[in-house]
């Protein structure tokens, strides 16, 4: 089951990434989105949407899918699967 106070705006869970193990990022959920990775860009784009919208993930975004998801989370090429899935689990809990 998953822990969804460790889910991040994009899906992802800091708690094993070794950025933050080793302090090098406070973690996106912890820094409201401005962490290391986005430095030259401000807060991220993917967190600061999901607070617009008053949600934790986008999965549970009134909008989701929305156009600008792919393009947001480009890293993973299954992103609106893996939305798809932690809200249907979600909202089982």
């Amino acid at each position: 089951m998953t822990d969804f106070t460790t889910i991040t705006a994009c899906g992802e869970s800091c708690v094993e990434c070794e950025k933050k193990k080793d302090g090098r990022c406070p973690g996106c959920i912890e820094a409201d989105g401005r962490v290391p990775e986005w430095a030259d860009s401000g807060r991220c784009k993917v967190h600061a949407c999901t607070r617009d919208h008053q949600v934790q993930f986008c999965g549970l975004c009134p909008e989701f899918p929305c156009k600008n998801l792919t393009s947001m989370i480009f890293w993973n090429p299954d992103i609106t699967s893996r939305m798809t899935a932690l809200r249907d689990e979600y909202r089982k809990v």
